[in-house]
């Protein structure tokens, strides 16, 4: 089996299954613990993994570090809590500015937040997947809360332009958020320098465990105000109770701690990988067409459609190869992933190419076709067979296709029920 899904997850790294080990049995103490050694140690690891994941990320005091159970509790927390926090005062706004090709962490999020009555706007991206800076200045108004982008897409790879967006929303007074979830250990990310107040990013994009993540919340004037999500005991600085899972805190850092340990290098081995493995591609087969801008995005993204190759028809026939059309976080519903939709209806996401192993898991032969001859994989002079059958055995009933919504500004309805509470005033 050839593992090709590496923006879904990735596999532990050993070395932070090796660091994690001893929390589980031996130190096994609770971090709020304040009156015995099992306590005091669990506190210290917790808090020397908040300094690694600090200076990860550019920021300045490690306080700024709030764990949360993955970039999704991230997304809502920064999302609800800045949103909630807005109408709690008096004044607050009620706008949020977001594009429609976030992960569905935000958009989901920002959906539900518009029908307890908030303003929400969805911007569109190019062709090439990026979202113009203007635009978002151009959505913002005195009521705009909050601004919520990407740092890299989840599907597409394409790295947004966070430090111009960033700019826009310092001049305008609007918080910016960013999920990095993709970024983080894969291309360099400083909050500091690009002018980001709240990020999100988990462990296991980036070799660590599932179930750990973390919200950076910029310190400092002016004041960041979130509501918490979660009641009952107080814990990261009253926004995120609940017991500390040390273990994976410490492989969280661990992770993070390899990954940037030879970022640089990674990054240039995946770019030629991902080279190589397109050059094979449009080698052997007609009709590969790359989704999204091919320099701006992660290292180890390539997203790509086939035409006239059915996503889900292909995915049946490489049974062989684990590729993705989509989010994993959206494949539940039987609908076109909108991160890969402007591209056309046939795509494939992936590989989401990766650092293990000695071989190169893509470099895969073509398949040979109907008629017995060697055949390039897309319809040619050789071989009038289909690139890619399915066997009846395998045969599958799909939902038939959704209609995509043309590209253009979304303003979502206010859709409050009756009786909800309305914010009106200055933004501030």
């Amino acid at each position: 089996m050839i593992y090709l899904d590496h923006q879904a997850t990735t596999p532990a790294d050993a070395r932070v299954v090796e660091a994690m080990a001893p929390w589980w049995t031996r130190d096994f103490g609770n971090a709020a613990s304040r009156t015995h050694v099992y306590g005091w140690r669990a506190e210290a690891a917790v808090e020397a993994a908040r300094e690694t994941l600090a200076r990860a990320i550019g920021a300045g005091d490690p306080r700024e570090i709030i764990f949360t159970s993955g970039a999704t509790e991230s997304d809502n927390l920064a999302l609800q809590g800045v949103a909630h926090a807005a109408r709690a005062r008096r004044g607050g706004g009620d706008h949020l500015v977001t594009v429609a090709t976030e992960h569905p962490a935000v958009l989901d999020t920002a959906r539900a937040l518009a029908r307890e009555g908030f303003a929400v706007t969805e911007l569109p991206v190019d062709p090439a997947g990026f979202v113009d800076p203007d635009a978002v200045a151009h959505a913002i108004n005195e009521r705009t809360i909050l601004v919520s982008v990407l740092w890299a897409n989840n599907e597409i790879g394409v790295l947004q332009p966070i430090e111009a967006i960033a700019a826009v929303c310092r001049q305008r007074g609007v918080l910016f958020h960013s999920d990095a979830a993709q970024a983080v250990g894969k291309v360099p990310v400083d909050v500091a320098a690009a002018g980001v107040d709240l990020l999100s990013w988990t462990a296991h994009k980036l070799y660590g465990p599932k179930g750990i993540g973390a919200l950076r919340v910029r310190s400092g004037r002016p004041r960041v105000r979130l509501a918490p999500l979660l009641y009952g005991g107080g814990h990261e600085n009253g926004l995120r109770s609940g017991t500390l899972p040390v273990p994976l805190i410490v492989g969280f850092a661990k992770a993070v701690e390899l990954a940037l340990a030879d970022l640089e290098a990674e990054a240039d081995r995946l770019i030629a990988l991902r080279s190589r493995l397109l050059a094979r591609l449009r080698a052997e087969l007609d009709g590969v067409l790359v989704n999204g801008d091919l320099e701006r995005r992660l290292p180890g993204n390539l997203n790509l459609r086939f035409a006239g190759i059915d996503a889900d028809a292909l995915l049946a026939a490489l049974p062989e190869v684990a590729l993705s059309t989509g989010s994993a976080c959206s494949s539940a519903r039987p609908e076109p992933s909108l991160r890969a939709a402007r591209a056309g209806p046939s795509r494939c996401r992936g590989p989401g190419l990766h650092q293990a192993g000695s071989r190169p898991q893509h470099d895969v032969r073509g398949r040979r076709c109907g008629r017995g001859s060697d055949h390039r994989g897309g319809p040619g002079p050789a071989c009038t067979a289909p690139a890619f059958r399915v066997a009846p055995a395998r045969a599958r009933r799909y939902p038939p296709p959704i209609p995509i919504p043309e590209a253009g500004v979304r303003e979502l309805p206010n859709i409050a029920p009756p009786g909800a509470l309305q914010c009106r005033g200055s933004s501030r």
